[in-house]
This record gives C-alpha cells, sequence and structure tokens, in this order.
C-alpha cells in the first residue's frame, strides 16, 4: 500500500503555477520548481508524472482560481446590464496594481511561447478563447439588448480581442494593455449612445 501525500496537491499546483507564470515553461527549471513546492523531483513526478503533467495541473487551476471567478458575473443566469462594464474596468484596476500583470496571461504566454505547437495546448487556449468570447458575449448582450444579434456578435468579437490584446501587451506595455481595455468599454458606451439616438 502506497504512503499518503503529506503535502497539498493545491498549493504544490499553485506554487508551480507561479513558477511557470513567471518564466513559462520552457524556463521553469526542475530545482526551482523544487524549490517553490518544497517537493523533491521523485515526489513531484510521482505525483504528477511529469514536468508537463505539473504544468496542465497549473493551467486547469489557473483557470478555475484567477480565471474563471471574474467571469462569473458574466455568466449568471441574469448578466446584469453593466456587468461587462464592472469586467473591464475590474480587469484594467488589477493590471494597473498586480506584480501578475508584469507575468501576462499564463495562457497566451504558453501559445506564443515554446508549447505554442503542442496540439493539447493548442486546445486549452482555444477552448478558453472560447469561454471567454462566450462570458464576454453574454455580458455585451445584456448591456445593449436592443442591438441587431449580428451587431452584438461583432461587438463581442470586437471586445474580446481587445481583452486577448490586453493579455498579451501586459507583460510589455501594462499601460497599452489598459488602453486597450478602455477602448472596449468605449466601443459599447458608444454603441449605446449610438442606439439612444
Amino acid at each position: 500500500m502506497g504512503r499518503t501525500p503529506t503535502y497539498d496537491r493545491g498549493e504544490v499546483v499553485r506554487a508551480a503555477r507561479g513558477v511557470f507564470w513567471r518564466t513559462g515553461y520552457e524556463g521553469a527549471s526542475l530545482p526551482e520548481l523544487e524549490e517553490a513546492t518544497g517537493l523533491a523531483r521523485s515526489s513531484l513526478y510521482h505525483a504528477f508524472g511529469s514536468k508537463r503533467g505539473l504544468y496542465d495541473a497549473a493551467v486547469e487551476s489557473y483557470l478555475d482560481e484567477i480565471v474563471r471567478p471574474r467571469l462569473v458575473p458574466l455568466t449568471r443566469e441574469r448578466v446584469a446590464p453593466d456587468a461587462i462594464l464592472d469586467y473591464l474596468s475590474g480587469l484594467a484596476d488589477a493590471l494597473r496594481r498586480s506584480p501578475v500583470s508584469a507575468s501576462g496571461c499564463l495562457l497566451i504566454n504558453s501559445a506564443t511561447g515554446s508549447l505554442g505547437d503542442d496540439a493539447s495546448v493548442a486546445r486549452v487556449v482555444t477552448a478558453y478563447r472560447a469561454e471567454l468570447r462566450g462570458a464576454l458575449g453574454r455580458g455585451v448582450d445584456a448591456y445593449l439588448p436592443g442591438l441587431p444579434p449580428a451587431r452584438r456578435g461583432r461587438l463581442s468579437d470586437a471586445v474580446t480581442g481587445l481583452v486577448v490584446s490586453a493579455f498579451a501587451l501586459t507583460r510589455v506595455s501594462p499601460d497599452e494593455a489598459v488602453e486597450g481595455l478602455e477602448a472596449a468599454a468605449g466601443l459599447l458606451c458608444d454603441a449605446r449612445l449610438a442606439q439612444a439616438s
């Protein structure tokens, strides 16, 4: 009978996530992962199978603990009319204040890094973008219910593109990332004003 692990799996994954987020998959050395998690290489391999298995667990925790909680107001059964603007301004505030902004988005970084050609990473990033687009689309629908569906769809695509762009830019230019989010909010406000006139 195997021994019961004496560590908290979630804490280990979060510690590894911090390393991957900061340095990327390739840049995360096993000694650095050992130091961050407090586990020996053999324990990491036993628990996660490989460095890649640990990375995959880190990505899942990133989605569950970082991305999806911010999307909750946009995925509820009833979405508040201003939920999309609240999301954009909240994200802009987070990018302005958080040291995490210096690391960018873990998944966007993956798409543009050494794992970008990996089919399973491509599936995760594509699904992430679709989930983001779905949530933002619901926010646009709640904010601009009187617009024709095709127009709301184009606005949703544009807002999603600007959010993804902000995630990519925040690592090199947080100010430009925030400007992109402000531009997304401006598009929505302009559409509402045009609808009212």
